[in-house]
């Protein structure tokens, strides 16, 4: 669905307070930045300046966006076009999804967040108490962004998160003069993919090398665990998802929930289904298939057996229900009214296979504390 290509270099003239010399861009001298997983942007550095492209921002795009990333006291060479130019590095800015966040308080960039929609929703310690000083103001909800206040803010840039091209607001702030650069972290279909957009976030604290030394710890601890998962002898069946306006909603057959429980050596039941999203299915179709599956994990915002229960009887039809081997997210939350595993879990994919492997194959990681997932509690 996704597929790299190169934005094509057009003319952009950037003035400034004081006149200086134009540059001249020459093609083919930038250093490409090397992502490795991630199939949503790319870097290329060059001389004074930095171009990011990020190719799928949301499903269907039908277009790319070019961002130019510059260093105070340099120019941007004639002949490169960019949809927005960023001064290097910013002192402020704006994001708009929680998976943003591990992103910023993994280089140490936090404190520079001013403004996001929906502040209750972070649960990451250090920008919660940011937002609990008053440092990180709300600006409204994400499909309803106060443009006024964060106009007010003047951030350096905002990191934009948009389901499609129709978000008015995004209009508004780039016509205040606010850069508006988009991020489509949640597009990447492989664990390692949405983790390797920290890079996508270090050009702009010029914490290239940080975010590098970052991720190459997480694909590590990652490949590592996967390889020792490969290792597991027989693969249990897992069932997932649960209920919501009668329709049964469970991952994709190539999504990256799906990619998780391949990876963490287990049988996915619907691993051999197209589908990069979600699949809508009838009650009577997943008991028939999965009734008897060994591990049931992320059944929706439930946190204990009896709630699972109540919510619907048939639940308990179930053997994973019945042998106690139900296993949730919902369970681990942080200082706000969101979840870690929304917030945390992308950026971190290496804690969330080490949880399933844990789940799986106990006998791998023995002594592991899962982090993400936990048993459903069984004494409500």
């Amino acid at each position: 669905m996704m597929r790299f290509f190169l934005c094509t270099i057009i003319t952009l003239f950037l003035f400034t307070s004081c006149k200086r010399k134009k540059a001249e861009h020459s093609a083919n001298t930038g250093e490409v930045v090397n992502i490795v997983h991630a199939r949503g942007f790319h870097i290329t550095k060059f001389n004074g300046y930095t171009q990011i492209d990020v190719t799928s921002p949301w499903p269907d795009a039908g277009k790319g966006y070019t961002y130019i990333l510059y260093e105070k006291e340099e120019n941007i060479p004639e002949g490169v076009r960019s949809d927005a130019n960023i001064q290097v590095p910013v002192t402020s800015l704006v994001v708009t999804s929680t998976t943003h966040i591990p992103a910023l308080e993994a280089l140490g960039e936090e404190i520079r967040l001013t403004g996001f929609p929906d502040t209750r929703y972070i649960s990451s310690e250090k920008t919660r108490d940011l937002v609990d000083k008053g440092q990180v103001r709300e600006i409204g909800s994400n499909e309803n962004l106060n443009t006024e206040v964060l106009i007010d803010l003047q951030p350096d840039v905002v990191i934009g998160f948009a389901l499609n091209s129709s978000n008015k607001a995004y209009n508004i702030i780039q016509q205040s003069g606010i850069p508006v650069v988009f991020n489509g972290d949640w597009m990447e279909e492989t664990p390692l993919g949405k983790a390797e957009w920290i890079k996508f976030f270090a050009p702009f604290f010029g914490k290239e090398a940080e975010a590098e030394s970052i991720f190459e710890h997480i694909e590590s601890e990652y490949l590592k665990a996967r390889k020792l998962a490969e290792n597991a002898g027989e693969k249990p069946t897992v069932l997932s998802g649960s209920i919501y306006q009668d329709s049964w909603i469970l991952p994709g057959g190539k999504s990256w929930a799906a990619q998780f429980i391949a990876d963490a050596g287990a049988d996915y039941i619907w691993k051999d289904t197209e589908n990069t999203g979600s699949l809508f299915l009838s009650l009577e179709s997943v008991l028939d298939k999965a009734g008897d599956a060994d591990f049931w994990i992320a059944p929706s915002l439930f946190t204990s057996y009896k709630e699972l229960k109540e919510a619907n009887p048939h639940y308990a039809q179930f053997s994973a229900f019945r042998r106690h081997r139900v296993f949730t997210y919902a369970r681990t939350r942080g200082a706000g009214d969101g979840l870690l595993y929304f917030e945390l879990g992308p950026n971190r994919p290496d804690i969330i296979l080490k949880d399933l492997i844990s789940i799986f194959h106990p006998e791998i990681l023995p002594g592991y504390e899962p982090f993400f997932f936990k048993p459903l509690d069984n004494n409500q």
